[in-house]
């Protein structure tokens, strides 16, 4: 199938909520091939047995707007809540923002304690630093059983931050409320 997405600037953001069980990806991208879309990027997951996910979607202008019906349509045989929206400015439109930021990949590791995401958050929102995903896990830690957690964050830092500041105000963050961490450049 060819990619609409180097002829459109044009996407459609969909999220969707439901009780887990096999099939639904199949569903939802049935429904979004037939109607002659690309899926571009997806996140996928099952939290405390529900089923999220989020999908851009590329096409036509025109087939957007079909497909963002179809599955409205379809949301209560899906069993699925719906949440769409179209959406501009994509990758191949916003690479000139896209080249003054640079990727930097965020990895923390600690006892559980609450308040942990917000005070990261607060710490790269403070500084004009966006979050692009980030992912948590809560673990029991082997032989002590010990609730552990874990983040996964990748973030975009203007180039205009010195990253070795960057890096030892974040490590001294992190060392005040006792998290393992890293802050890295992705490797290629």
């Amino acid at each position: 199938m060819a990619t609409h997405s180097e002829n459109s600037s044009t996407q459609l953001v969909i999220s969707a909520i439901g009780s887990d069980r096999p099939g639904i990806v199949n569903a939802l991208s049935q429904l979004i091939v037939q109607n002659n879309g690309n899926i571009d990027d997806s996140r996928m997951t099952v939290l405390g047995g529900e089923f999220a996910i989020i999908l851009l979607i590329s096409a036509s202008p025109e087939q957007l707007v079909t497909i963002e019906q179809v599955i409205k349509q379809q949301a209560d045989s899906l069993e699925l809540n719906i949440i769409s929206k179209q959406t501009s400015g994509g990758i191949l439109s916003d690479s000139a923002t896209a080249k003054k930021k640079l990727p930097y990949i965020v990895e923390v590791l600690a006892m559980d304690n609450p308040g942990i995401v917000y005070k990261l958050a607060d710490f790269f929102s403070s500084r004009e630093i966006n979050i692009q995903s980030l992912q948590t896990d809560r673990y029991p830690a082997p032989h002590t059983g010990t609730q552990m957690f874990a983040i996964e964050m990748i973030i975009s830092v203007p180039q205009t931050i010195i990253i070795n500041d960057l890096r030892e105000d974040f490590m001294n963050l992190c060392d005040d409320m006792n998290l393992d961490a890293s802050i890295e450049a992705p490797r290629l």
